[in-house]
C-alpha cells in the first residue's frame, strides 16, 4: 500500500477539481491510500474579489510574502508519503500567497522532506516563471520534483483576461455578455486530466517516477508558447520593481496601488500587443533558442 498525499488551495473550486479529476485512477486503486488536504488561511482572502482588495494582494503575492495558515492536521504530518501531488495557482506571475505560506512552513518542510513532487497548476495562461519560483522553494524543503502538469485557459491572451477578471470580481464562471468563452481552465480539460493521473500512477505503481515527465510531456500535460515566455519574463522584471517600490512605501500604498492598476492597464491592452508583433517579426532568427528553451521549460 503506498501512501499519496493531494495539495491544493483552491477560492473558485477550480483547482479542487484539478484536483480531484487527476486523483481519480488513486481513488480507484486499491492499492493506494488517498488523502487530500486544502490548504487554509487564518484570514482568507475574499472570493468573490473587489478592485481594492485586488490590486493590494499584488506585492505581497509577487514578493512571496507568507502568511497564516490554520496548522495541517497531526495525521498528515505523521505520514510518509510515497508521492504528493501538489496543486497551485498564478497570482502576479508567482505562486498564490496561501502556496507561498504553504511551502515556506515548518509543516510543508516535514511533509515534503525527501518526498516525491508533482506539480500541478491551473492559471490563465502564464505560468513559466511561477513554476521556477516553486522549485527553489522544493529545493529548500528537500523535496524531489519528478513531475509538472501544466492547465491553462486555452483562448487568447487578451480576450482571457477580460473574462477571467469578470469571474474573480463577480464570482460566477459565465460567459461574459453571452458572448464571451467561458474563463478558465475549460471543461473538458479538467476532466481529460485524469489520463495525467493514470500515468502518475502507472510511474509509482512501477516504482518508475525519474521516467514519469517525458510521458506527462508526450501526454500534453505541458505546452510551451514562447510567446507568452518573453511575455512572463519581461514582466517579472517589471513586477519586482513595483512590488518592491509599493511594499517599501506603506504610507503611500494606496496611491502607488492606483498608479499600478493604470500602468498594468496600460501594459497589457498597449505593450503587449506590440510585443506580440516584434515576437513574430523575431521569430524565425530564434528559433534555435525557443527549441532549448521549449525543452527546459518542459522538464523538471
Amino acid at each position: 500500500m503506498k501512501n499519496v498525499l493531494v495539495i491544493y488551495y483552491t477560492q473558485s473550486g477550480q483547482l479542487e477539481s484539478i484536483a480531484k479529476n487527476i486523483a481519480k485512477p488513486f481513488l480507484n486503486s486499491d492499492e493506494i491510500n488517498l488523502t487530500f488536504h486544502e490548504i487554509q488561511l487564518e484570514k482568507p482572502f475574499p472570493f468573490p474579489w473587489n478592485k481594492e482588495s485586488f490590486f493590494d494582494a499584488f506585492p505581497e503575492s509577487f514578493l512571496q510574502i507568507p502568511t497564516a495558515l490554520k496548522p495541517v492536521p497531526e495525521e498528515i504530518l505523521n505520514t510518509k508519503f510515497d508521492l504528493i501531488l501538489f496543486h497551485y495557482q498564478v497570482w502576479y506571475l508567482s505562486p498564490s500567497i496561501p502556496i507561498n505560506s504553504f511551502l515556506k512552513s515548518d509543516d510543508a518542510k516535514k511533509i515534503l522532506n525527501n518526498t516525491p513532487v508533482i506539480t500541478i497548476s491551473g492559471s490563465r495562461n502564464m505560468w513559466i516563471m511561477a513554476q521556477e519560483k516553486i522549485k527553489v522553494l522544493l529545493r529548500k524543503a528537500n523535496a524531489n520534483l519528478v513531475g509538472n502538469v501544466a492547465l491553462v485557459d486555452r483562448v487568447g491572451n487578451l480576450i482571457s483576461v477580460i473574462t477571467i477578471v469578470e469571474w474573480m470580481f463577480s464570482g460566477v464562471k459565465k460567459k461574459y455578455l453571452g458572448i464571451f468563452p467561458l474563463p478558465g481552465v475549460s471543461e473538458k480539460d479538467i476532466q481529460e486530466s485524469s489520463q495525467f493521473g493514470e500515468i502518475m500512477l502507472d510511474s509509482l505503481q512501477q516504482n518508475n517516477l525519474a521516467q514519469l515527465q517525458p510521458k506527462l510531456v508526450n501526454a500534453g500535460a505541458v505546452k510551451i508558447s514562447s510567446y507568452l515566455v518573453t511575455v512572463d519574463k519581461t514582466a517579472n522584471k517589471i513586477f519586482n520593481k513595483w512590488s518592491n517600490i509599493i511594499y517599501k512605501n506603506q504610507k503611500n500604498r494606496k496611491q502607488l496601488l492606483k498608479v499600478f492598476n493604470v500602468y498594468l492597464f496600460l501594459a497589457i491592452w498597449l505593450i503587449s500587443p506590440i510585443v506580440y508583433i516584434l515576437h513574430l517579426i523575431t521569430y524565425p532568427l530564434k528559433l534555435k533558442s525557443i527549441k532549448k528553451e521549449t525543452q527546459y521549460y518542459q522538464g523538471v
